[in-house]
C-alpha cells in the first residue's frame, strides 16, 4: 500500500513558543505532497524535514490568521531562488490573494521590473460556509470542512478514491494469462482458458485496499455536529488549544479543549485522534493528552518532527 502519512511542521497557537512553530502540516498521499496552512518558519521546518519542496503541488489555507499564512509569501519566494520551475496551487480564502499579489509584485521582480518568481502561483478561492470538494484527482478528493472560529475558517477532508483490485500473478501465471488481460480482470472480468473452463474473477484477485482518510480541523470551538462531516475518518487533526481550566477561554475566543477534540473524534468514530494548536500557556502538554483520552483512547499529541500513517 503506497503511504499516505502527516508530516508535523507547526502545532503552535497564535503565541508559539520556542517549543513550537505556527501551524503547518505536509499530507503526503501517494507520492503527492500537500501543504495545509503555512505559519511562519514553515519553510525551515520544511527544510528539516527533508521533504522535496518541487513535489508540494498545493497548498490549503485553513483562514486569514498569521498564525496560519505568514510563512506563505517568504516560502513562495524560497521556491523560486530554489529553482522551481512547476505550477502551484494555493486554495485559499479570496482575501489572502489580493494581499498575495501586491507582495509578488514587490518581492519578486527583476531589475527590469519583470516577474522573475519562476513558476506560475494559481490562486483558488475558497468558500468557508459551505462543505465542498475543491480538490480532485485520479485517487484522490479534499473537500472543505466549515467551523466556527472568530472568521471565515475551514477544515479540509482529504479522502482516498476506492481503488481497483490487486491481480494475483500467481492465479495469472498458473492459468497462463497474458499480462495484457490484467486491466481488464481488475474491471471485473472473469477469463476463459482455452478447455473453456470459466475462471471466476474473484479466483484472479485479491480485494482493493480500504480507502483512506484525514481531516484536518483547524481553529474552531466545539461543533456537536461537526462528527457527521467526517464520520469514519481514519485519522482525524483537531485543534486543542485549552485543557479542561479554560473552557471559557475556549468559548470566548472560539477555540476548543482537548476533551472536546476527543469527543468529536470518539463520535466520529475515528480511528485516531491527533492534537495541536496548542495554548503557550500550557508548559506540559500531556494534561491535555490526559483529558482527551478519558474520552477517545487513541489520542496522541503532536510536535514537529513528527511523522504519523493515516
Amino acid at each position: 500500500m503506497e503511504p499516505f502519512r502527516i508530516h508535523i511542521l507547526g502545532c503552535g497557537s497564535a503565541l508559539p513558543t520556542l517549543r513550537h512553530y505556527a501551524s503547518a502540516q505536509v499530507v503526503e498521499v501517494r507520492g503527492k505532497l500537500f501543504l495545509v496552512d503555512c505559519g511562519e518558519g514553515t519553510q525551515v521546518q520544511l527544510r528539516r524535514s527533508r521533504l522535496r519542496f518541487t513535489k508540494i503541488s498545493a497548498v490549503f489555507i485553513s483562514h486569514l490568521h498569521g498564525d496560519h499564512c505568514f510563512g506563505l509569501m517568504g516560502m513562495l519566494s524560497t521556491f523560486g531562488l530554489l529553482g522551481r520551475t512547476a505550477p502551484l496551487t494555493v486554495y485559499a480564502p479570496a482575501q489572502l490573494f489580493e494581499v498575495l499579489e501586491v507582495q509578488m509584485n514587490v518581492f519578486c521582480r527583476d531589475g527590469h521590473g519583470r516577474s522573475d518568481f519562476g513558476f506560475d502561483v494559481k490562486c483558488v478561492p475558497l468558500d468557508s460556509s459551505v462543505q465542498k470538494v475543491v480538490y480532485e484527482d485520479r485517487s484522490l478528493t479534499v473537500t472543505t470542512i466549515p467551523l466556527e472560529h472568530r472568521i471565515g475558517c475551514c477544515g479540509f477532508l482529504f479522502r482516498e478514491k476506492p481503488q481497483r483490485p490487486h491481480i494475483r500473478r500467481d492465479m495469472m501465471d498458473f492459468y497462463g494469462i497474458p499480462i495484457s488481460q490484467a486491466d481488464n480482470i481488475k474491471n471485473g472480468a472473469d477469463w476463459m482458458t482455452a478447455d473453456g473452463e470459466t475462471v471466476s474473477n474473484d479466483k484472479l484477485v485479491r480485494p482493493a485496499d480500504q480507502p483512506r482518510s484525514y481531516a484536518y480541523l483547524s481553529d474552531t470551538r466545539y461543533m456537536p455536529s461537526l462528527h457527521e462531516a467526517i464520520a469514519g475518518v481514519n485519522t482525524v487533526y483537531h485543534e486543542s488549544t485549552y485543557a479542561d481550566d479554560n473552557v471559557a477561554m475556549a468559548e470566548k475566543y472560539f477555540h476548543s479543549t482537548a476533551r472536546q477534540a476527543a469527543t468529536v473524534a470518539r463520535d466520529a468514530g475515528a480511528g485516531q485522534l491527533l492534537l495541536g494548536h496548542y495554548s503557550s500557556r500550557y508548559d506540559d502538554e500531556t494534561v491535555l493528552l490526559r483529558e482527551a483520552k478519558e474520552v477517545f483512547e487513541n489520542s496522541r499529541l503532536t510536535a514537529e518532527g513528527d511523522v504519523f500513517d493515516v
